[in-house]
């Protein structure tokens, strides 16, 4: 998965998110932009900063956002030399903190000795998502994000329960918003599995409405009808049996979800039990 792109694209989408992350209200975003910005003499270009909107309280600090997946020794070196030639080159009014998004505690080893004063200050703070806490007891949107880093048994179930929350708990014109999200994140997580697994997996049902879906149909009409024939025989369907009843679902979930027959679908799984 293209982690970092994930994360920018849901604090484009609901910066409220990251505020909840940092134990801040949400409403707090409503002064905030999200954007990434360029420090031309270097050619830096920093991807995540939450920038304080014009004419409010010039005390909102401006937020550099760093999120890390993978072991990088050198990332404080690079971060701090990011901020201060930002600070250097806009000169901007308002305080700044940083906050850097770990999966887990394990991936963070860069030597912190020449910047220990601003982490003791809380002027940088650090994330480990493992360490939140489970997600049925977090706000949809940071359960959203842990559901990332979530191994693809647990990813099933916490998938689930997100959708199904998200359907519940949102109400306004964000709720396709967060499902598209959703879905992406998901599409991403169990990438040998087709459309139609997915869509049983998850009862994505109008996952044929969503981005996701159109844009996977317009790539696929790109590349020839040939896979779309293969995705939608009756032997890609069959083979797609076992790994569906693996999942626990019921024989009437899969029969429904590859358009088979009970008796088809009953067949298969009494041979795959023997």
């Amino acid at each position: 998965m293209k982690t970092d792109s994930i994360f920018y694209r849901l604090f484009q989408e609901f910066p409220s998110i990251f505020f909840e992350l940092i134990g801040n209200q949400p409403q707090t975003a409503a002064a905030y932009k999200f954007s990434s910005v360029e420090i031309k003499q270097t050619a830096f270009r920093i991807d995540g900063v939450f920038l304080p909107i014009k004419n409010q309280d010039a005390q909102n600090p401006i937020y550099f956002l760093e999120v890390q997946f993978q072991d990088d020794e050198k990332i404080y070196y690079r971060l701090f030399s990011e901020v201060f030639l930002y600070l250097r080159q806009y000169q901007p009014q308002n305080p700044w903190k940083g906050v850097v998004i770990y999966p887990s505690r394990s991936l963070d080893t860069a030597d912190t000795q020449h910047y220990s004063e601003f982490f003791t200050s809380q002027r940088v703070s650090r994330i480990y998502l493992d360490e939140l806490g489970e997600s049925a007891s977090l706000p949809i949107g940071i359960a959203t994000i842990k559901l990332i880093i979530e191994d693809e048994n647990k990813a099933i179930t916490t998938g689930k329960e997100l959708i199904n929350r998200t359907k519940q708990e949102i109400n306004n014109d964000k709720q396709q918003q967060l499902l598209e999200l959703l879905e992406t994140i998901l599409v991403y997580k169990f990438p040998r599995m087709s459309r139609k697994e997915i869509e049983a997996m998850f009862s994505l049902s109008d996952l044929k409405q969503t981005k996701v879906y159109q844009e996977g149909r317009e790539e696929g009409r790109e590349e020839g009808r040939e896979e779309g024939r293969e995705e939608g025989s009756l032997e890609a369907k069959l083979e797609a049996i076992p790994r569906l009843l693996a999942l626990n679902l019921t024989v009437e979930q899969i029969a429904q979800a590859l358009n088979l027959t009970v008796e088809t679908v009953q067949k298969i799984a009494g041979g795959n039990r023997e």
